[in-house]
């Protein structure tokens, strides 16, 4: 019997689901398009979908399951949701960073945060400064945040010159 994940992120896109679950799927390893549902006669006079038209694309990235919806142009995405990948080197943040900004607006690039071009919010966010925020020690969690606020994509040695003082 297969199991099912009780929570799942539903996106609603206007038409671009199976778009941007191949696209997400190409970034993050261990991920994959697990179904696709198409839109049939039932419910046109609701949904106003044309018949065989992809109505839901079920996909997983690196296991976390997904679901994207063609709901129409009715609602779109805002930076009040946004998913967080936590990265532990430089390569995974320049590797999220590069690939999910692509075509992506560039003014929507701030500390850590970026809308992909399908406007989806993302935080690339480097476990270390994760760390860094717990320290005890305000005076260095305020300079790691100080040098955060400046940055658009997160620089992990940058950020932790800050935190030890020395930048």
């Amino acid at each position: 019997m297969q199991r099912f994940q009780k929570l799942t992120p539903c996106l609603w896109f206007d038409d671009q689901a199976e778009a941007a679950a191949k696209f997400y799927c190409s970034i993050f390893d261990h991920s994959k398009i697990t179904a696709v549902t198409h839109y049939g006669k039932a419910g046109q006079e609701f949904h106003k979908r044309p018949e065989g038209s992809v109505m839901t694309v079920s996909f997983e990235l690196d296991g976390q399951s997904f679901t994207g919806l063609n709901g129409g142009p009715v609602f779109t995405f805002n930076e009040a949701v946004s998913f967080q990948v936590n990265c532990q080197t430089q390569d995974e943040i320049d590797h999220f960073w590069g690939n999910l900004s692509s075509g992506g607006p560039s003014q929507a690039q701030q500390c850590g945060w970026l809308k992909d071009k399908f406007g989806v919010s993302w935080q690339i966010v480097p476990v270390a400064f994760m760390h860094m925020m717990q320290d005890p020690d305000t005076a260095k969690t305020q300079r790691a945040m100080q040098a955060m606020l400046g940055m658009k994509k997160l620089d992990i040695a940058e950020l932790e010159r800050a935190f030890a003082g020395q930048s």
